[in-house]
């Protein structure tokens, strides 16, 4: 009893000592998200984001892989997004190339698991020079089941069913495939490919001026007529 008592006095001693010396063991906040705390490192830049061509057979993927990949960009705060070319510095340009859907796990009756795999290709160019200034490839994967085939019973509800589990499998491998993409795009504009090139040009007449004099300091005089000269 003598040992036990000893032990708690111990802990409680401890513990005590913890909460003088200020730690605090709590977990509080949201948690990590792709490119936040690192899009102060640099400047905004100011894109264009058209829409998607979708080479593939699934119909509207372009809208929403569009749609992924603007709100990935503003997340990682790299990106300003803007509605038309003029306001912008450069123009993002990109297709889905291609939707695979390989099985995983199958019996010999039907697919039992399957894996929507997409690929999608993205560029961009400055708007004024129309220089590539960025492309990259990416691919995203998602795994779903599958709970019935064409030969089960309840064949068209469960090839609904299917198709449902199908269309969210491509929503989050398309999600995915912007993250990744903004996330990059992040490191690209860290690495100043994105930079903006900015050139001062002398009014025409200031140059004349300044040309001028400097002539006349290099002893150099203008043309005079032959007329005019005495």
């Amino acid at each position: 009893m003598r040992s036990r008592a000893a032990w708690f006095a111990l802990v409680l001693m401890m513990s005590l000592g913890v909460a003088a010396c200020g730690y605090q063991f709590t977990v509080e906040g949201p948690g990590p998200s792709i490119g936040v705390g690192r899009g102060v490192e640099g400047p905004t830049v100011r894109i264009a984001v058209h829409t998607l061509r979708n080479n593939t057979f699934e119909p509207n993927l372009e809208f929403k892989y569009t749609r992924y990949l603007r709100q990935a960009l503003q997340s990682a705060g790299s990106a300003k997004i803007v509605e038309d070319d003029l306001s912008a510095d450069f123009i993002l340009d990109g297709a889905i190339v291609s939707v695979v859907l390989p099985s995983v796990a199958f019996s010999q009756s039907q697919t039992q698991e399957s894996r929507v795999s997409v690929n999608v290709a993205v560029s961009v160019k400055h708007r004024k020079t129309g220089k590539t200034r960025w492309a990259q490839t990416t691919t995203n994967s998602a795994e779903f089941f599958v709970g019935a085939s064409a030969s089960s019973s309840g064949a068209a509800s469960g090839l609904q069913f299917n198709r449902v589990l199908q269309d969210r499998a491509l929503e989050q491998a398309g999600q995915g495939v912007a993250e990744d993409l903004a996330d990059q795009f992040l490191s690209a504009r860290d690495q100043g490919k994105f930079d903006v090139e900015t050139k001062t040009l002398l009014p025409a007449s200031a140059s004349e001026a300044d040309g001028s004099s400097s002539g006349r300091a290099n002893g150099f005089q203008p043309a005079v007529p032959n007329d005019l000269v005495p």
